[in-house]
């Protein structure tokens, strides 16, 4: 038996330790319609489009997977989506610190902006499953694509969550900083 047939094993028990309701209730709604729903939505038009299947047969480790796969979908829709759209004035945002300060005033406009952030994420997982089909017919024509995948799916993850935390910082920054300034 390896090393990661026993990693395996000891994490997929683990896991079915936590009961169902007691993970989705720890799940905010913007966790489960941006990470969950984009996650189980992406597995499953990738595998009415593409040769890809994402599916699986353990529900619990399907939840996990889902869920981290709609959490790499909203990175991307949040790291090269928003900025396209921006870039390409589709989309106008406000200054930071003004909505940090209309938000407290206006309790719906953190529903909105989850709501906003949800159909951003929407946007990814059509993309994403774009870029997927995109690539079944690039590999067909470039054989040394084949044997690297897997080296490349880590730098791009190594590289999305790099930048997240960047930009997750940042915000946190510039909302410390609104809110001392409010309070001068």
């Amino acid at each position: 038996m390896t090393l990661s047939h026993l990693v395996e094993i000891h994490f997929h028990h683990e896991i079915k330790r936590i009961s169902m309701s007691e993970f989705l209730g720890k799940i905010s709604s913007y966790n489960l319609f941006n990470y969950l729903f984009s996650g189980v939505l992406f597995v499953a038009l990738s595998k009415a489009f593409t040769s890809h299947s994402f599916i699986q047969d353990d529900i619990v480790i399907g939840i996990f997977l889902y869920y981290f796969i709609g959490l790499v979908i909203s990175r991307i829709g949040s790291l090269v989506v928003e900025p396209i759209l921006k870039l390409c004035s589709f989309v106008k945002y406000t200054n930071y610190s003004d909505f940090v300060m209309a938000s407290k005033k206006d309790l719906s406009l953190d529903v909105l902006s989850e709501v906003n952030n949800m159909y951003r994420t929407l946007v990814s997982v059509c993309a994403g499953v774009l870029f997927l089909m995109f690539y079944e017919l690039l590999k067909t024509k470039l054989l040394w694509i084949q044997g690297s995948e897997v080296y490349v799916l880590l730098l791009v993850l190594f590289i999305i969550f790099l930048f997240a935390y960047r930009k997750q910082t940042n915000y946190i920054t510039k909302r410390i900083k609104t809110n001392l300034q409010s309070h001068e």
